[in-house]
Order: C-alpha cells, then structure tokens, then sequence
C-alpha cells in the first residue's frame, strides 16, 4: 500500500467471473432521468456516465432499465435498451465509460406487480400471482407459461444487445419486490403449480432466467444479481432463505450484491432506499451473513447508506462484503474516492442521504449539496471570469458560502460578511437533532471549505451600506436568509412558547413526560416532533392544512419513513385546524368551525419562515449588480440554496 493511501481493500482489485475489477467500489444503480422522450442518453448523461468513471469506481450499473415496453416499466424517462434500431446511445455510454477504466453495467428490471399503469401496454399487469399494489396496476395477470418464456428471451434479448454495445456486465434486478423477487417471495407467490409453493418452485423461474441469460453472453460478461437479504416483513424471504436460494443461482452469476426491504411495501422500504432516519450500513448484517456462509463461492457486494469511503472500507475491512456500492456519497462529491486515496479525506464532500437526487418522478437527477452534478456547458464548472471582478457577499449561510466558494473559484475578489461567529446559518440548530448527523459533517464541511476558498471571510461584522460600498464593489451577492413568521396570534410571544430552531439546536430544553403541541405541520415541525416524542415527550402537532400534506417539503422516501416513525413514537397529528390562541392550552378552530382546547406545558412554533426583508431592504439598489439568493431570494431549503446561488454567481 502507498504512503499516500490509508485504504487497504478499498482501491485492490479484484476478480469477478473472468473480469478484474480495478477497485471494490460499484456505482450503485439510480434513475437518472437524463434521457429523450424515446429513452435514448442524452449528451447530459454521456457526461454524467463519464464523471462518474473519473471518480475511481471498478463498475457504473446505470439504473432501473425494463426489459421491454410492454409490461416491465415503473418508472418514467427509463433508458431504451430494448430497440435493436436504436443501439447508437448505448455505445457512447459504454465509451464514455471505458475512457477512464470503469465497467459499464445496466440495471436490468420487470416491475412485474409494481408496474405503472400509464407507462405500460397491456391492460394488465403480469406477476406470479393477482395481488396489487395500492397506487399501482389494479388488475393482474397471473402470469401462464408463455408469459414466462417471454419475460425470460426479453432478459436474453437486453443482455446480449448490451454486449454487442460494449458494456461489460449486466445486474439482473431480483431484489425489492421485482418480478423475480415476487417470485421468490412467499408473501407474493401464491402459485400451486411448479412457480410457487416449495422453496424450489418460487426458485424455479428466477433460475431459469439466470441460466438463460448465461447461456446467451457466455462466461466473458459479468452476470451481478441484486438481491434483498432479506425482505424484512415476517412474511417475506428471509436471510436464511436468500442464502439457500444463492447457493443454486451462484452456479448462473458471477458477483451477488445484497440490498434488503421491499421498495414497494413500507415496512421494507427503507431498508431499500434508507433516509437519513436509518442507520449507515443497514443492509450489511445480510450481506455479511452471506459472505461468511462458507458454501457461497461468489463475490458479495452491499448497498444501502453506505455514502464515505471510511465506512466502505470498514465493511470490506471487518469481512462483511467483498465489495460496496455507493451512488448518494459519489454524487454530492464525485471525486471522493480520489480525494480519499490521496490522503484528502476532510475535502469529500458530505452526502445529506435526503434523498433530493432521486431521479424517475419527472425531473432529472440533482443534488442537494453538489449544483454541478449532471450539469453540462455553462454550469458544469463555475468556468474562470473573462474580467475579474471585486464581489461582496453578504451573509455566510448555505447560499452565502456557495456563493463565496463559486466565485473565488472563477477568480474573482470576494469578501464576505458574517455577523455571527460562524459560517452555516441555520445549518449549525437543524443540524444538532439527533438523526441529522450527515447534515452536521455538511456543516461542518462548508464551514472548512468556505474559510479556505481564498476568499476575505469577515465573522462577527455585520454588513450594511456603508461598510459595503467601502469596498468599491462591482458586485453584490445578498443571501441574508430568512426568519422565523410571526403570525398574529395570541399567546404566540408567551414564556411557555418556544420557536423550533431554539428546540432543534438546545439552546431551549423541553423536559421529558412534557405536553408539547407543535404549531406547524411542515418538514421542520415534524422532525422537531419526532425528536421530542423520542425524548419521552407526549407531542401532538397541528396545523391548517391537511394531514395528508404533513411534511411535504421533504422527498416521498424520507416523507414516508418520517410519518412511519411518527406514528411509532405515538405522536399525534391534527389537521385542517387553525391556531387561534395561545396559553395554558392551545385553541383551534376546524374548516368546520369546531374548536378544540389541547393542553400543553410547552408550545413550538414552527409556523414557517419568511425571507429577511428587513436586512436584504438595506441593499436595495446601492449598485446596479446586486443580485439576491437562498432564502431571501425564495424560501426553500439547502438545495435551493446552493442552486440559486451557484447559478447566479457563475453568471458573474
């Protein structure tokens, strides 16, 4: 191992099938949304597939691809490799690839039950068994013989085109509830004929279509298999059963890489797609049960919040996994495999696990903290300034940091001011709850590289007019932030009630056994409640609008595991009510002009944030350049944040 590299399994090689993988980490698969209406790659995603491979993974599996237009699809803007008139994207994909040593791989899946209705053609949905999905395909279709032939030469079909194109692997997608994984999986499989029943006969059409598919691309290619460890629900399949089940389809597959849950149940599905709720790592005490099972041959690799190379290291390390797959830590840094390996581990940037990159519902793939991810041209980069210029930030939040790294890093002169003692704004109280340690390695990450971006950072000054124009600025960036709503309500400034960024951050304590009603249904309420319903606090949030739209600033799997968590802490949630008066108890009002007293010894006010119009005003037309981001711009989050302030100051 070299003196610069402290990782010594993560960047060996290692064989898999008659392939050499140049390190132990797989990009894992994720819907990326970057193609045409005819699923063909877009220039965006050549570029995306390209930086990717400069990141130092062994292999990049493209995600969530159906093995034919008929019934497989479940998500919209899916990549085409099922059209023998349209191969010419695939291979600029696989050299996109190949120029930087990586492997090509795509995800190939049949959703099976979990297909979506508009995107496929036929009236019903196929699966082993009639048993829908609520929100997807109604009516099912018992799959017959023909159905299963079928749905095995499409598997052929896909496999031996993308070798033809140059990729180097296929991942048959058996995991989360997937038509092979319905097969599988006595919770879904209520076949009496040879396809269900036994554990042999759910094994038998999953194996069937291994074998096919070995068959027909020969040993050269790699044949991955994504598989649950477990399914998680008690009627599922279960570790001890997954096992069984690799020991036969080890002989048809060259590597296994063990997720865990059902994506479409929500009892399994974060273990499928963890939130920043769950633990790093969930799924590695499947994989290690698999890896350490002395009849399985194959390499085994792990998915699922696994975001630092640290923590992939200790995985392989403790002889848990052969290898990991990563794809949420490798977008918001896609550099941080070379960072690590050159001994530059405090420059990685961290990932938040919020799940804000997740492609497949209508938009292409983003990222939270990393505004160049699968951007292309003009904002690919922050390209340097044709005429540098003397640029003033003001405010060291999210966007006032973004935007003072954005611009040094075009050349320009840039001085920020900070009232506080330190960079983050509201990152340093959100970032102290409990479950929010990725968004403090965030902080703390901005913290570093905003200070040492070379520009003139200035803590503890307060900006205003004077000292601002003392600067000669031909430029202004204003991202002053927001601040908290101050609603015309009763008891809202009494002793008892306290605003949610002085709960989440500690500076105010609310004891356990406590009554506690929060004022406000949205993201931010809700987390402050959980928190403190797991502190021993009995907690009820309220709010206007309806139950049904309680925290829905976050995206749907983060929402999902919140409101799931939520109901296991007892925390109860009243909507379509609004706060009228604020005391010992806290008065409601319903749509239906009932009201309702509930008592409380403490109140939180999350009511929202409003942009801080009284420190942007002072700004107002000083220059002609003065340019507004982040929040008091428009309230949003930290995506927002960066975004608006990276696009705005890469125009500069």
């Amino acid at each position: 191992m070299a003196a610069f590299n402290n990782y010594k399994h993560l960047f060996t090689p290692i064989k898999v099938g008659k392939s050499t993988f140049k390190s132990r980490v797989e990009f894992a698969p994720m819907v990326c949304d970057m193609t045409n209406g005819d699923g063909e790659a877009t220039q965006g995603y050549v570029d995306f597939v390209e930086k990717q491979a400069e990141s130092g993974v062994a292999i990049i599996h493209l995600g969530a691809t159906p093995v034919d237009t008929v019934a497989a699809a479940d998500y919209r803007a899916e990549l085409c490799v099922t059209d023998e008139n349209r191969i010419a994207h695939l291979v600029l994909l696989a050299e996109a690839a190949h120029r930087h040593g990586a492997k090509l791989s795509v995800e190939l899946v049949h959703a099976g039950r979990g297909a979506d209705p508009v995107l496929i053609k036929l009236p019903e949905a196929l699966a082993p068994s009639n048993f829908p999905i609520p929100g997807r395909h109604p009516y099912i279709k018992e799959m017959d013989q023909r159905d299963i032939e079928q749905v095995i030469a499409a598997y052929v079909d896909c496999s031996t085109r993308l070798k033809r194109c140059g990729f180097d692997a296929v991942l048959i997608h058996g995991a989360h509830g997937n038509l092979l994984a319905q097969f599988l999986s006595p919770y879904v499989n209520h076949r009496t004929d040879i396809y269900g029943g036994s554990f042999e006969n759910r094994c038998r059409f999953p194996l069937m279509l291994l074998k096919a598919v070995r068959e027909a691309v020969g040993d050269d290619f790699v044949v991955e298999l994504r598989i649950s460890g477990d399914e998680i629900i008690p009627e599922g399949m279960r570790n001890s059963e997954v096992i069984e089940f690799l020991k036969l389809a080890q002989e048809y597959i060259d590597i296994v890489n063990v997720s865990a849950g059902l994506i479409v149940e929500t009892r399994g599905q974060f273990y499928s797609m963890p939130p920043y709720f769950r633990e790093r790592g969930a799924n590695v005490p499947y994989a290690r049960a698999i890896k350490q099972c002395p009849d399985i041959k194959i390499p085994v690799s792990v998915v699922g919040g696994i975001t630092t190379p640290e923590l992939a290291e200790k995985i392989i390390d403790e002889g848990s996994a052969d290898l990991v797959a990563m794809a949420r830590g490798l977008l918001a840094d896609p550099d941080a495999l070379n960072k690590c390996y050159r001994g530059r581990d405090d420059d990685v940037r961290p990932c938040l696990r919020c799940w804000g990159c997740a492609g497949g519902y209508g938009t292409h793939i983003h990222c939270a903290v990393n505004p160049r991810l699968a951007r292309t041209y003009r904002y690919s980069r922050p390209w340097p300034a044709d005429r540098p210029k003397k640029v003033v930030v003001v405010g060291g939040g999210v966007a006032g940091s973004q935007a003072a790294r954005t611009l040094a890093e075009k050349g320009h002169s840039v001085v920020l001011f900070e009232k506080g003692a330190q960079l983050g704004g509201l990152l340093s109280d959100v970032s102290k709850l409990p479950f929010k340690d990725d968004m403090l390695s965030y902080t703390q990450w901005l913290r570093r590289e905003t200070m040492r971006c070379g520009a003139d950072i200035r803590l503890n000054t307060e900006a205003g007019a004077e000292n601002v124009m003392a600067e000669k600025p031909d430029a202004i960036i204003v991202a002053v932030g927001s601040v908290p709503a101050r609603p015309p309500i009763p008891g809202l400034g009494g002793k008892n009630v306290i605003n949610v960024i002085e709960v989440d951050s500690g500076r105010a304590r609310i004891p356990g056994g406590s009554r506690v009603v929060v004022c406000g249904g949205g993201l931010s309420g809700c987390e402050s409640a959980l928190a403190l319903a797991r502190d021993g606090c009995g907690v009820t949030i309220v709010d206007m609008i309806p139950v049904s739209d309680f925290a829905s600033g976050a995206h749907d799997l983060t929402r999902n595991m919140l409101l799931y968590l939520l109901d296991e802490a007892g925390v109860v949630r009243i909507g379509d009510s609004i706060v009228r008066e604020i005391g010992d108890t806290v008065k409601l009002e319903g749509r239906d002009w009932s009201y309702t007293e509930l008592p409380a010894d403490y109140v939180v006010d999350a009511l929202g944030m409003v942009k801080n119009t009284a420190m942007s005003d002072r700004f107002f037309e000083l220059i002609p350049d003065i340019y507004y981001v982040g929040d008091c711009l428009d309230v949003g989050n930290i995506m927002s944040a960066n975004f608006t302030a990276y696009d705005r100051c890469c125009n500069i």
